[in-house]
């Protein structure tokens, strides 16, 4: 029998809390998992018999984030751990969320109603790994299966099918026969909101293994937002895992300029990769003064989104040429000019004409940068 010998302190004083209380508790799902891994999980559920009210009342500290559902949350130094009473549920008529709770029940109905084997172990008091659901198996083979029948679980919540996909690619596992059967069988996935369906694409993108949104195009879970959309995303694990270089991969694969706004992600992210596609559509820059004109007039997150699309289309080039313009560390905005708009002032210059001024010097060191030096700009404008 798989035994775990340590838990994180605040994840053991919790349970020791809710125990000495008279209550049952129980470390499961995704920290368990991740243990047993040897990966550090970024964040832990506790599965209790105590009732939401009661776990509030054993820790005054708790946060109700989703009573309803049975879900407070401890905050600790660690990190939050959520505490869910024991439940069943009943009805998903909206494909995302039960329609009826449930207290009341074991900790074994608890974990049956849960998504893939792996996720649905707990860990007794003296570290026991309790596996009714044959997780340790699959963990140790690195295949995805679900709790009981996968077309049922998908049609509970829709965001599994994204979620299946994104564990294979985080994971490096292979999905079940039965798993890929009913993903190629799924429903519309219309219904999930935008942002959760792009959180879930986006984790993928940052994963070792971000071709995996490819089968998210290819089973049609992304159609609802993305329309047909097909690509080989073999190039993205080139990319650097970060949002802007995957997300801009992504769009350049899919032709795609409004792809993360569609999906609701943060604008830093969605502005430079639009502009960056209206770049490469327009030609890339193919020199160094060339990329200063493009910094100056795109921006440093736009031009660098620009890049990483051409890499992903298999042009290593304007990547290399943009690093190599920016380690000479050049002026790309009228502040960095070596004359301020205080300094023309003072030489008799006033409202527009600094502005104006000023641009003509910007676009000159652009070409020369060599001559953003303050003696040479004053004789600039004694020419």
């Amino acid at each position: 029998m798989r035994k775990i010998s340590s838990l994180p302190s605040p994840v053991a004083a919790c349970c020791a809390a809710l125990r000495r209380a008279g209550f049952s508790a129980y470390p499961v799902g995704g920290g368990v998992r991740d243990l047993l891994l040897g990966r550090t999980p970024e964040d832990w559920d506790v599965a209790t018999s105590a009732s939401p009210r009661q776990v509030m009342a054993l820790f005054p500290h708790a946060v109700p984030t989703g009573l309803p559902h049975g879900t407070v949350t401890l905050p600790t130094d660690s990190g939050p751990i959520e505490v869910t009473t024991f439940r069943r549920e009943g009805g998903y008529s909206d494909g995302r969320h039960p329609d009826q709770v449930s207290f009341g029940v074991g900790l074994e109905e608890d974990l049956a109603r849960r998504d893939f084997t792996i996720n649905a172990m707990a860990l007794s008091p003296d570290g026991a790994v309790i596996d009714p659901w044959g997780g340790l198996k699959d963990l140790e083979a690195g295949v995805l299966r679900c709790v009981g029948d996968p077309v049922k679980r998908f049609s509970e919540d829709r965001l599994r099918l994204f979620r299946v996909l994104r564990f294979a690619a985080q994971l490096g596992f292979a999905l079940d026969a039965s798993v890929t059967d009913a993903l190629a069988h799924a429903s519309s996935s219309a219904p999930l909101a935008a942002e959760r369906v792009g959180s879930e694409v986006e984790k993928t993108l940052l994963s070792p293994r971000p071709a995996w949104v490819g089968e998210m195009l290819r089973y049609g879970l992304l159609s609802p937002w993305l329309g047909a959309a097909r690509a080989d995303t073999a190039p993205l694990a080139s990319l650097h895992a970060r949002p802007l270089p995957r997300w801009a991969g992504l769009a350049a694969l899919l032709d795609d300029r409004a792809l993360p706004e569609t999906l609701r992600r943060p604008q830093a992210v969605a502005r430079p990769v639009a502009a960056g596609l209206e770049l490469l559509h327009n030609g890339l820059p193919e020199d160094a003064r060339q990329w200063r004109h493009a910094l100056a007039t795109y921006g440093l997150d736009c031009c660098r989104a620009a890049a990483y699309m051409a890499m992903a289309m298999g042009d290593m080039e304007p990547e290399r040429r943009l690093v190599s313009t920016l380690a000479a560390r050049p002026c790309l905005t009228v502040k960095q000019l070596a004359l301020s708009g205080g300094e023309l002032a003072a030489l008799g210059l006033s409202g527009p004409a600094i502005g104006a001024t000023q641009t003509r010097l910007l676009t000159h060191v652009l070409d020369r940068p060599e001559d953003n030096r303050r003696e040479t700009l004053l004789e600039l404008l004694g020419r």
